[in-house]
């Protein structure tokens, strides 16, 4: 089951979208989101960096503190989902990769 295409969801995704940099976006989510609702996502991102760099379920959950459910969430979803971690981990590579 996917998240429920409406005129909220649309908002927010326009609302995310308009965000023009990290400053924004931290202030926007802080205000959206609680601290434990970042800290999960900001988690999930990085089993997604640690998988597709090839390390292992086991590395990443010593390394994450995720369980393992999580890690196998996000391994499907990196592997089988709608591409949005293959967007950002490539924007975020193309990025380091200028500095």
């Amino acid at each position: 089951m996917g998240v429920p295409e409406n005129t909220q969801t649309e908002a927010l995704y326009e609302a995310l979208a308009s965000l023009r940099d990290a400053e924004e976006c931290r202030a926007f989510l802080a205000d959206l989101c609680t601290i434990k609702e970042i800290v999960a996502m900001a988690q999930r991102l990085e089993i997604a960096r640690l998988l597709d760099r090839g390390d292992s379920y086991v590395e990443t959950v010593e390394q994450t503190g995720a369980s393992s459910a999580t890690v196998s969430r996000v391994n499907r979803c990196l592997n089988y989902g709608n591409g949005g971690y293959r967007f950002v981990l490539d924007r975020l590579a193309q990025a380091e990769a200028e500095r």
